[in-house]
């Protein structure tokens, strides 16, 4: 399985950013998705999820509302929505896609909000 990550970039405050998660290698159509970041000196962060069969999300407190993850399962591809961004925002984000209890994890893609 490959989790290949894209989208990120230098945005302002303010600004927004669709971030793109395309997985490949597999062939269920059932798959969980999850956003984390890193920020430098931090921890990494869990940022949204999305269930592999309802579809339901979660997102940590400090992107509710700004943030929306959302995944079509035909292209087998995950989209994280980042809206009003923040220079705490600032971090390396990984996607990480969820099948039959097994994690996998991409390279990270950076986003910079900065003016």
């Amino acid at each position: 399985v490959q989790v290949v990550e894209s989208g990120g970039n230098l945005v302002q405050p303010g600004g927004s950013l669709r971030l793109s998660c395309a997985a490949s290698g597999f062939t269920f159509s059932r798959y969980g998705m999850s956003w984390y970041r890193q920020a430098p000196g931090k921890e990494r962060e869990l940022v949204a999820t999305i269930s592999s069969y309802s579809g339901s999300t979660n997102y940590a407190d400090s992107v509710k509302g700004r943030f929306t993850i959302s995944k079509d399962n035909a292209k087998i591809t995950g989209y994280l929505q980042m809206n009003s961004l923040k220079s705490e925002d600032t971090a390396v984000y990984y996607c990480v896609v969820h099948i039959s209890g097994h994690d996998y994890w991409g390279q990270g893609t950076q986003v910079t909000v900065s003016s």
